[in-house]
């Protein structure tokens, strides 16, 4: 099938994780209305490719097209509801416990804490889920909401649907002006940015 999809090297893999690596203090600074808009903005494109990505999708993986629709809806629903909760903000969990100075024998410390993004995510692709475990399925999509980077290593299996929905995400990827953006995502110069078509083994270790 065309287009023709060559596999990533370890030099392209390198350069995906440094881009994402230095994609994460620019990428957390837009925050959550910058961050749930962006996804806001992956759903629409997403949606807005109708049938064109069932139709590939079908193609590469031989599901049939009712199977691929309700999977098409349901990862549309979970960039959504990522998005409502990058909006919403509760999931920092944000914990104040007040220090006593006078407390004895010993003060009472001031004890703040919340959740804050780790840093680059890597994503594996499934083969049987090419739409909900995949480019924006949940792991990419939950990563995101929490202002982490993505590198999504896409399955071999329906290597044409991952870059048509990474097409379709990254077009998204406008969180600033049109004069200052920051990606979420990385780039590899096989495919799309943030978008690895299949790897050397060592791309786990390559993070630690």
């Amino acid at each position: 099938m065309e287009p023709q999809f060559r596999d990533a090297t370890g030099a392209d893999v390198d350069a995906a994780l440094g881009a994402a690596a230095a994609a994460c203090a620019p990428y957390r600074a837009h925050g959550p209305a910058g961050i749930s808009g962006f996804l806001d903005r992956i759903a629409a494109e997403l949606e807005a490719l109708g049938d064109a990505l069932v139709d590939r999708a079908r193609a590469e993986t031989g599901l049939p097209p009712a199977r691929l629709q309700n999977e098409r809806e349901r990862t549309l629903a979970g960039v959504r509801i990522f998005a409502d909760l990058a909006r919403e903000g509760s999931w920092i969990s944000a914990r104040i416990d007040r220090g006593n100075p006078d407390r004895t024998p010993a003060p009472k410390p001031d004890l703040r804490s919340m959740l804050v993004p780790i840093g680059p995510v890597v994503v594996f692709g499934a083969s049987n889920f090419p739409l909900a475990i995949s480019v924006a399925g949940n792991d990419t999509i939950g990563a995101l909401a929490a202002g982490c980077p993505v590198v999504v290593k896409a399955h071999p299996a329906h290597p044409g649907t991952s870059d048509l929905v990474a097409g379709e995400a990254f077009s998204a990827a406008r969180l600033a002006d049109s004069t200052k953006r920051s990606s979420p995502t990385s780039s590899t110069p096989n495919t799309r940015p943030g978008l690895v078509q299949n790897c050397p083994t060592p791309m786990v270790t390559a993070l630690t």
